[in-house]
This record gives C-alpha cells, structure tokens and sequence, in this order.
C-alpha cells in the first residue's frame, strides 16, 4: 500500500463523515464539501492503485528475467 491509497481513502472517509454532518445539521455548504472531498479522495486512491499495480507487474516481469 503506498502513500497515496492511504491518504486517498482517509480523505474518502472525512468527506463521507462531513457529508453526513452536514446532512444532520442542514448545512449544505458542508455537505457539499464532503461530497468533493470523497471524490477527490477517490481518484488519489485510484491513482494510487494503479501506481502499486504498475509496480507489482514491473516486478514480476523483473522476476522473470
């Protein structure tokens, strides 16, 4: 797991937690902040991901030689 997946999945979760706040207390303006934050949290974790399984693959083909 490397950093990115970490801090893209951790973003996920506050924005999902600040969605939810903003839904109890009726605060749009926070709970479309958590929405952006979870999508922007999701595409660090999705680069991240594809950047681990790059280096998986580039370490088997090394593996293999």
């Amino acid at each position: 797991m490397n950093k990115n997946q970490v801090t893209g999945r951790v973003d996920q979760l506050t924005g999902k937690v600040k969605e939810i706040a903003g839904k109890v207390v009726g605060n749009e303006k926070l709970e479309a902040e958590g929405k952006l934050e979870q999508a922007s949290g999701k595409v660090e974790a999705t680069y991240g991901d594809v950047k681990e399984n790059a280096k998986d693959k580039a370490r088997r083909v090394i593996d293999k030689i």
